[in-house]
């Protein structure tokens, strides 16, 4: 098997603040194969964004700093040790970023074009008139309708969805071979959202990249991922493949998540279940297990000491005491990805 395009090794990153350290990120490691997609999900606050802005070396230094850890890319480059010089070679070249609000990410004073172009003439020292050209192109790869008008025209001349694929040319300008996408359908409605996804997976097919989706659209993630990370109070809790993470789930903050979606096979007039309590203080957080104030299962264990996570397959863990041979046998509930196992 060929390495992976990522390799992200027990990074850690916090924000030094007035009362003290915000440890946003606690030891997130995972892979990244080419041509994949894999989904990060979590409620807001989990570590998500910030765990994609750091491989992109994005989080604003200071307040943050990159504790410990190893962020590989393309099997030779630890981002980690790269200075902003070096690391501008690589941002925007063989790394693109879809941003949550393009509204706020374009820059309102210049058109189109011209937004694409500068990254375009930056990375591949190309004439003005040639990427120009390769700026029509892109928007009509992500499609736009007229694209030669278009790169004339500005931000504010254009609907939320325009700018959403404005945004996915300015990721593609150079061809990355890693396309990281934060929560790009988020304020967008649900037809959008659809056109936006397949246009993602289109792409992908046509580019081979690798893309990491940033979301806490479960919707979304069943749509067009391959593989899912679930992250609580700045840790990887659960991984697997989609159907190991919908269907075998073995982490109660997963379940939690997956009945909290709406489904179309349960009682129209049943209640959507929320997880009760609140995430953990992130400036001292618990010992052990960071859900067990919230988790219906916890046992004296997950409040004294951390579990590691258990193996259940190559491809799927999870960080839960009740993966432990000596555990009492817990079902997965009704609604959460599937029926029970009970």
């Amino acid at each position: 098997m060929s390495k992976p395009i990522l390799e992200v090794r027990d990074l850690k990153v916090s924000f030094k603040m007035h009362a003290g350290e915000v440890q946003a990120v606690r030891g997130v490691s995972f892979d990244l194969n080419k041509g994949e997609t894999i989904a990060i999900v979590g409620e807001s606050g989990c570590g998500k964004s910030v765990t994609a802005q750091t491989i992109m070396r994005l989080v604003p230094t200071p307040p943050s700093f990159i504790k410990s850890g190893a962020i590989v890319f393309d099997g030779k480059t630890d981002i980690v040790k790269l200075n902003e010089k070096q690391m501008e070679k690589v941002r925007g070249n063989e790394m693109g970023m879809i941003f949550q609000d393009p509204m706020t990410s374009l820059n309102p004073t210049m058109t189109i074009g011209a937004q694409i172009t500068e990254g375009v003439i930056k990375h591949e020292k190309v004439s003005k008139s040639a990427a120009w050209k390769r700026a029509v192109e892109l928007l009509s790869l992500v499609g736009m309708s007229n694209p030669e008008q278009r790169v004339h025209q500005f931000p504010h001349e254009l609907s939320g969805g325009m700018r959403q694929r404005v945004m996915i040319a300015l990721a593609l300008a150079c061809n990355p071979k890693l396309l990281i996408a934060d929560e790009p359908t988020t304020a967008l409605d649900v037809t959008i959202q659809a056109q936006i996804i397949d246009l993602l997976r289109d792409i992908q097919k046509k580019t081979d990249t690798s893309i990491i989706l940033i979301t806490h659209d479960l919707g979304v993630v069943a749509e067009i991922a391959q593989r899912v990370i679930v992250m609580y109070a700045g840790k990887v809790v659960e991984q697997g493949t989609l159907d190991e993470i919908f269907y075998e789930s073995r982490h109660p903050y997963t379940w939690g998540l997956l009945k909290s979606v709406p489904r179309l096979d349960s009682d129209r007039n049943s209640e959507l279940e929320s997880i009760p309590g609140s995430p953990p203080d992130l400036y001292a957080p618990p010992v052990g297990c960071a859900f067990a104030a919230r988790c219906p299962y916890a046992m004296k264990i997950c409040k004294e000491q951390d579990p590691g996570h258990f193996h259940i397959s190559d491809s799927h863990s999870a960080a839960c005491w009740l993966n432990h041979e000596d555990a009492p046998k817990v079902g997965r509930p009704v609604g959460a990805g599937g029926h029970a196992n009970g």
